[in-house]
């Protein structure tokens, strides 16, 4: 059965992304070894930035992790004082996982190299086009993104303003 051309453009597509990938990938790897973050480490201090604190099994879903790699993970980051982990004071058996002081100070330093990086890569793409890509991106990967889970059980909010209001 011959394909169509929207189906052979969306195989482009794809193509496409995994080579620029592979490229930044290569690039980023260089400019990350010098900060001691792995791609696995900054994808889990970005999500607990952008989404705030979270249960340590919300952030395992999340991260597409089994929960025992992801004790791993975590303390790697807690050694390192990029994270902290408290236990829930409304169910002791969960952890809830939020990013450190210092936690945000080696993502912005490793977010400003990667800034380089990314330069180089899409440098051939204006700001505006940098900026739909991303968007289309963000959309493309929407359910792959956590959902804000508020600390407070009784809560339920998933919205930080909500949350904030409901912590009062």
């Amino acid at each position: 059965m011959a394909t169509t051309a929207k189906q052979a453009a969306a195989h482009q597509s794809l193509a496409l992304l995994n080579h620029l990938s592979r490229v930044a990938r290569r690039e980023a790897d260089a400019v990350l070894d010098g900060g001691g973050l792995r791609p696995r480490h900054l994808v889990a201090l970005t999500l607990l930035r952008d989404h705030g604190a979270v249960g340590q099994q919300g952030l395992a879903e999340a991260l597409r992790l089994d929960p025992s790699n992801l004790v791993g993970l975590l303390n790697e980051l807690e050694q390192r004082h990029l994270i902290s982990r408290t236990r829930d004071p409304s169910d002791r058996r969960r952890h809830i996982v939020q990013l450190a002081h210092d936690g945000h100070a080696a993502l912005q330093d490793t977010e400003q190299r990667l800034a380089c990086v990314e330069d180089r890569v899409l440098g051939a793409l204006s700001e505006e086009e940098r900026d739909t890509l991303h968007a289309l991106l963000l959309r493309a990967a929407g359910d792959q993104l956590p959902a804000h889970e508020c600390p407070d059980a009784e809560c339920g909010a998933h919205d930080p303003p909500e949350c904030e209001e409901a912590l009062g």
